[in-house]
């Protein structure tokens, strides 16, 4: 028989039925928008206003800081991304790499980070949908979402792709419209409500100038303000940047898409983070950022455009919507990959003809909507405690990646690399010189990187809101601890 007579193989799409088996559908241009996309939320719309007050103009400082420590985490999760792309990403390298309590802690600590942070999405989602029709019930509107965007990631990952490409355009086209017109308002002196020439000279010029809480500051009633208490404000509106190791199990060309993505990182927060802040307190003086409209909606205020308080209450919306579409994605991998494991019940390492886990995707719907209820009935209780450990939980996180990525290449150097990885064979500095897209000063970014964690650690025992984060993080370890003692003397 000849090869133009012999049987194809099946295209590996959500449409065609082929084995059980993840599909690697994530094209670069749903990988370069998911990871864009996962670094600009409703932190930036409206809780720049936080950070702003707390450090005035030096917060670009902080911004830039702050990036520097995420890209270097997520240089860490790609490196071992593109060698062994696999679904559960830091949970599975926690496994292969350290050991399977690591794997465990790891795993279920994101699965939980992204349950909280989802219910905290969901339930909010009603306020932006009331600007419009104020008589809907917010809990009508947390439901029909919650059912719309777990309907979206059952059709399969390239479905899902789609959803977070376009939530992505979405937010891109808002900041940089809010940009563009930031600009235009400096380059055309055009007046603005406050009566203060639009001008990156207000850096320095307004509220005592670029550092005017200095580095670490006490107010009259006993708050903690400047430069360093702000790192603890930006490093939280970083999270779900990692979200692109989660992809690097489904994605078309790892070795290409990850790397291509995660160096783009940098100008990713240099134009949307740095640029954007800058624009908006060159034309609004940071000192009237008070927080009780976003950044965002000020600076066209204060140019005469009113309907941008519609606008981007649209755009929240939307960021809303993604948010938890990729936390649904994330979840129902890590629980793919902790059943892979050993580390979950087996069921929900189940895949339908699609390649999706539908166990996980219904699994984490179901305990989202129950913690929705929970905000809900008791909304001070929510926000106050299971916030906190969602705040706490990613750093756990990103301490988890970097440490885990030391392990990588030890385990590298001693020849166990994957069987399937170019690495295979090689052992010692042969092996660590051919990692395809390595760490940049590898044997010591991670402990510049831990180091870093530890201080912002530090930073939120001085804040009221913060400290009971701390020690949450700590009662959350020591269940997690006692949960893994607990599932092996079982086992």
């Amino acid at each position: 028989m000849s090869t133009t007579d012999a049987p194809k193989k099946p295209r590996e799409t959500d449409d065609v039925p082929v084995p059980a088996t993840l599909r690697k559908s994530l094209k670069n241009r749903h990988i370069q928008l998911i990871a864009l996309g996962g670094a600009i939320g409703t932190g930036l719309f409206y809780g720049s206003s936080e950070s702003i007050a707390l450090a005035g103009p030096s917060i670009l400082l902080a911004y830039l800081v702050g990036g520097l420590a995420i890209f270097a985490i997520v240089r860490a999760l790609s490196e071992m991304s593109v060698e062994d792309p696999k679904a559960g990403a830091f949970s599975y390298y926690a496994t292969r790499y350290w050991s399977k309590r690591a794997g465990f802690i790891s795993g279920w600590n994101y699965w939980f980070n992204y349950i909280l942070v989802s219910m905290v999405e969901l339930s909010v989602v009603g306020s932006f949908v009331n600007y419009w029709f104020p008589a809907i019930p917010t809990w009508v509107s947390a439901a029909v979402f919650l059912v719309i965007i777990c309907a979206a990631n059952l059709l399969g990952v390239s479905k899902f792709g789609e959803f977070e490409f376009w939530f992505a355009i979405i937010k891109i086209v808002a900041v940089i419209a809010m940009i563009i017109g930031g600009l235009a308002v400096i380059i055309f002196a055009l007046p603005t409500a406050s009566g203060v020439r639009a001008s990156f000279a207000n850096w320095f010029t307004v509220g005592n100038g670029f550092f005017p809480n200095g580095l670490m500051g006490q107010n009259s009633d006993g708050s903690w303000t400047g430069l360093l208490m702000a790192l603890v404000v930006v490093m939280f509106s970083f999270g779900g940047t990692e979200l692109i190791g989660i992809t690097a199990g489904e994605t078309e060309d790892p070795k290409t898409t990850i790397p291509r993505a995660t160096n783009d990182i940098i100008w990713r927060i240099l134009v949307f983070y740095i640029g954007a802040l800058g624009v908006i307190m060159a034309v609004v003086p940071w000192n009237t950022i008070d927080g009780k409209s976003s950044p965002f909606v000020q600076i066209f205020d204060s140019v005469g455009i009113h309907a941008a308080a519609g606008i981007l209450n649209f755009v929240c919306l939307t960021a809303v919507m993604s948010v938890y579409n990729s936390g649904l994605y994330a979840n129902s991998r890590m629980l793919y990959s902790l059943a892979k494991q050993g580390n979950a019940p087996a069921y929900l390492g189940k895949l339908n003809s699609r390649g999706v886990p539908v166990a996980g995707v219904l699994t984490s719907a179901a305990i989202t909507a129950i913690a929705v209820v929970v905000v809900f009935v008791w909304p001070e209780f929510a926000f106050n405690y299971l916030m906190s450990i969602a705040t706490i939980a990613g750093i756990i996180n990103w301490t988890m990646i970097m440490l885990t990525e030391m392990k990588f290449r030890k385990v590298v150097a001693a020849g166990g690399a994957p069987e399937d990885s170019e690495l295979a064979g090689l052992s010692g500095q042969e092996a660590l010189d051919a990692i395809h897209f390595k760490l940049p000063f590898a044997k010591v970014t991670p402990w510049v990187v831990l180091a870093f964690l530890a201080l912002v650690v530090v930073l939120m025992c001085f804040s009221t809101s913060y400290r009971i984060a701390v020690i949450a993080g700590v009662i959350w370890l020591a269940i997690l601890f006692a949960a893994y003692q607990l599932t092996q003397a079982k086992k």
